[in-house]
């Protein structure tokens, strides 16, 4: 079966039966459900995924290529099968638990007034990425590039700073006891 080459068109509250396997490039996906989908091989280029549903889709070397996800439910995906050529995203709103990103190469991604409980960014590169009002709480961060990151609105984060690359990295004062959780050590913040 030939694959699709998908050009300048919207699709609105379809679902994945809809969506013929191919190449996708500058389409909006608007309230679309892609739960459980196999999108293994699809590749987005320059796409727009509005209020969609991709929880537990299937990844394997899916091409997500200058793609922003907004307000999307996004539960188990794991970024780290996805094709690692030109892999760029931005999330916006949306809710990414446990997501796994592991050794993923994403660096200066933007998230956004999203959730991102429990997501594994272990050895990935996330150097000179900005997170934006985000909730990391149970996020895991080891041997993480977070060089040039910007946590300073974030909330809920949990790194060890000798485990982690964090040169230059920005953060609020009120949420430092993140980087120090694992020390064991108690502050007193009334002094």
């Amino acid at each position: 079966m030939k694959e699709a080459y998908v050009l300048d068109q919207t699709f609105e509250n379809a679902d994945f039966s809809q969506i013929q396997k191919g190449e996708y490039e500058n389409c909006t996906f608007l309230n679309c459900s892609f739960e459980y989908a196999d999108l293994s091989f699809f590749s987005f280029n320059d796409c727009k995924f509005i209020g969609c549903n991709l929880s537990m889709a299937k990844l394997v070397s899916t091409a997500f290529r200058d793609v922003t996800f907004k307000e999307c439910k996004m539960f188990g995906l794991h970024f780290d099968d996805c094709n690692e050529f030109g892999m760029s995203f931005r999330f916006e709103g949306c809710l990414l638990n446990n997501s796994i990103f592991y050794k993923t190469n994403i660096k200066k991604t933007l998230f956004k007034n999203s959730k991102l409980t429990e997501v594994d960014f272990a050895e990935c590169d996330l150097s000179n990425s900005v997170f934006s009002h985000c909730d990391f709480a149970g996020a895991v961060f080891d041997r993480t590039n977070l060089e040039k990151a910007d946590f300073r609105t974030s909330m809920n984060y949990s790194i060890d700073p000798s485990q982690n690359r964090l040169k230059k990295a920005k953060f609020s004062l009120s949420e430092i006891l993140g980087l120090l959780r694992q020390f064991d050590i108690e502050i007193d913040k009334n002094s």
